[in-house]
């Protein structure tokens, strides 16, 4: 199997250039190396712990998804979905949450900042603490444990989290994995070199210091006029500047290549004026943003195509999600009764067939090809293909990668089967 890589984005703001650099632009290029299978949600359900306000998260979400696929993410390579879209996620929250002890969510950095600071003020220690806020390191865990992620990118403030989410999967795999492991032990990845852009005023760009320059918002001339108050010395044009300790200069470099770094050091040393500068650094801004702004744009004025690919991803999503849910509701007891009668009677347990697919061709010179349980009950119907190679090409695929072919597979379930029934015979057969 590929490596793993997931990264949650949480819909409560719109980002801007430090978090593009930071976050956005490594992301997506990480998503291009060969041998990884990226995971990209946004993580709606996370943003209802710090927003009650549901016209911000509607519009985070979208321009957050919008932002994303500008930005170059490609959602034929990655799987990018809607975290509220995959129904797998909560109740898998509800499975970990009844083996995470109490004492561990006690010591999640959040809650402890909460309750430090009623304390402080002699408050009732969980005063203005909310469920979600208390044990959302169970959500985070469910997030990462869904798509069995072996690295989650973070900032050194998650880490815990990550440490907690594999506390979290060890504990379920030793008291139901009866000598298998449902989930992988995720590891957070910190990258160091990671830039982390100033703001205008020299700190690190938040909208907590409302010091950002915008990524999209504006258009060209918000850029401009954000890096026109960006704070530098009072050295007049003609007399030589320090581009060491100029903010400017950090953020022009975030986006040039060496010689534009080394012309702008030198004119800079030579006497260039901060205003001249700083026309030079939204010229290089602007040749790297403007066609993403463009894009933006189309996509914000057509929300139904960001729809589209948040659906198509989460029915991806659910490919790999719906099988696992299935396993752990059967370890956990969570179990149909027909498979319980069946396990009774082992004889006629031992009788069934496996599940197999069957290819033939058609009256109409068409080939199809059908997927039936051991009993002959039909689960997948395909559509017509004009040679017999493309139905046989789709069916080893779907014997390859199961359920997880599902989303892109030309095929429609039988009446009254799921997605569950196809996935649990799929695995069945690659068990053989």
């Amino acid at each position: 199997m590929s490596k793993r890589v997931l990264t949650g984005i949480t819909t409560t703001g719109t980002p801007h250039l430090g978090n593009y650099v930071g976050a956005i632009r490594p992301a997506i290029a990480a998503s291009r190396l060969p041998g990884v299978d990226s995971f990209f949600f946004l993580a709606d359900y996370h943003a209802l712990i710090k927003c009650d306000e549901p016209a911000r998260i509607e519009r985070s979400r979208l321009e957050l998804a919008a932002t994303w696929l500008a930005a170059g993410l490609d959602p034929d390579r990655v799987c990018f979905y809607r975290q509220s879209d995959i129904v797998e996620i909560p109740e898998l929250t509800w499975l970990l949450t009844c083996v995470t002890p109490k004492g561990l969510m006690n010591r999640a950095h959040a809650y402890k900042a909460a309750s430090d600071a009623n304390l402080a003020v002699q408050e009732d220690v969980d005063a203005g603490v909310t469920m979600g806020l208390f044990s959302y390191p169970i959500l985070m865990a469910a997030d990462i444990l869904m798509f069995n992620a072996h690295e989650v990118p973070v900032g050194r403030d998650q880490v815990q989290h990550i440490e907690m989410a594999r506390d979290i999967a060890q504990r379920f795999n030793h008291l139901f994995g009866n000598g298998t492991d449902f989930f992988v032990l995720p590891e957070a990845v910190i990258d160091e070199e990671l830039a982390t852009l100033p703001g205008l005023d020299g700190r690190k760009m938040s909208k907590s210091y409302d010091n950002v320059i915008p990524l999209f918002e504006g258009g060209a001339k918000g850029l401009k006029d954000a890096v026109a108050r960006i704070v530098t010395d009072s050295r007049l044009p003609g007399e030589p500047k320090d581009p060491q300790t100029s903010h400017l200069v950090t953020i022009h470099d975030a986006f040039a290549d060496p010689a534009e770094r080394a012309a702008l050091r030198a004119d800079l040393t030579a006497g260039l004026g901060w205003g001249d500068a700083k026309q030079r650094v939204v010229e290089r801004l602007e040749r790297e943003l403007g066609p993403m702004r463009a894009r933006y744009a189309e996509l914000m004025a057509r929300p139904q195509e960001i729809e589209a690919i948040l659906q198509h991803g989460a029915r991806k999503a659910r490919a790999i999600a719906a099988p696992l849910l299935a396993a752990l509701r059967e370890a956990v007891g969570l179990r149909r009764f027909v498979a319980a009668s069946q396990a009774s009677a082992p004889a006629r347990a031992a009788a069934a067939k496996k599940p197999e697919f069957k290819q033939y061709r058609e009256s109409d010179g068409q080939f199809y090809f059908k997927f039936v349980d051991g009993h002959g009950r039909l689960l997948l119907q395909s559509r017509a293909f004009a040679q017999g190679r493309d139905a046989g090409q789709w069916v080893a695929r779907l014997k390859r990668e199961g359920a997880a072919a599902l989303a892109d597979a030309p095929v429609a379930h039988a009446d009254g089967v799921v997605t569950e029934d196809v996935a649990a015979a799929l695995a069945l057969l690659a068990a053989e």
